[in-house]
């Protein structure tokens, strides 16, 4: 399929999908300038009540990069990791990954860099990316929107997942190279 045709039908997707939703609700009798304003109003309170989530998190996140925390835990874990044939370098982005995406993306785009796409450092950090959620990022926003307190076996489960992504990610790239 030709890229121009890609581009067109993305560029127009949205406003058909405004459009159709509007002659839905012309058809239906729907006032949907009520509508719009009622979900304006569940969207800002939504934020607020996740202000405070977003803020700890970022906080924490930072702090994490600049005390260099994560430098001592890596070479704490580094016999662990050269024993299992673990690059050290992609270990700032596996810690960082369950906790944000923009931390994870930063660190990720780093070692790219630094390495080359096409590296097998460089792939194995595109597979932890594609195969790994913000594990803790995730829960909490998503548990402070419904008000959930007890996320231990949400968390161990998620956090396993993740283990399992970034272990099959390095274990793969290490058969194929």
């Amino acid at each position: 399929m030709n890229m121009n045709v890609v581009n067109y039908f993305s560029n127009i997707a949205l406003p058909m999908i405004i459009l159709i939703i509007l002659f839905y609700g012309i058809k239906e009798r729907i006032n949907m300038f009520d509508v719009f304003l009622e979900g304006a109003k569940d969207g800002i309170e939504i934020v607020i009540n996740l202000f405070p989530t977003l803020v700890g998190i970022f906080v924490a996140i930072g702090l994490l990069r600049s005390s260099g925390v994560i430098e001592v835990f890596i070479n704490l874990i580094a016999p662990i990791t050269n024993s299992l044939n673990i690059p050290k370098e992609i270990m700032p982005l596996a810690l960082l990954r369950p906790i944000s995406g923009s931390a994870s993306m930063a660190v990720g785009t780093d070692i790219m860099q630094k390495y080359g796409v096409d590296s097998k450092i460089g792939l194995i950090v595109s597979t932890i990316m594609g195969s790994t959620e913000t594990t803790l990022y995730t829960i909490a926003i998503y548990t402070s929107i419904v008000r959930v307190k007890k996320t231990r076996f949400m968390l161990t489960a998620a956090l396993i997942a993740d283990i399992v992504g970034m272990s099959i990610s390095v274990f793969l790239w290490q058969l194929l190279s």
